[in-house]
């Protein structure tokens, strides 16, 4: 993965945390539309932040799982990846 995190980086991580079947759609654009309209629940999302969090080798906040939506949690992803000055 690359410095910054993407959405498509994070579709992959949904669909390891979610399993083969998950029934959500992430072929298409899925950045702003809420993780509750995608179908994950919140222990599916806390299943992903765990996987983000082991995968990037950061620790992330109890709120990262309560992002709304696949951008947000990204933008909060890739905040804790800027090194600080």
């Amino acid at each position: 993965m690359e410095e910054k995190m993407t959405v498509e980086d994070l579709k992959r991580i949904l669909l390891q945390a979610a399993g083969s079947d998950s029934s959500a759609d992430l072929a298409r654009d899925i950045a702003d539309i809420s993780f509750d309209e995608l179908g994950y629940d919140s222990l599916a999302r806390l299943e992903t932040v765990s996987r983000i969090e082991r995968e990037l080798g950061i620790r992330l906040d109890d709120a990262t799982a309560e992002a709304p939506t696949p951008r947000e949690l990204v933008e909060l992803v890739n905040q804790k990846l800027v090194p600080s000055a």
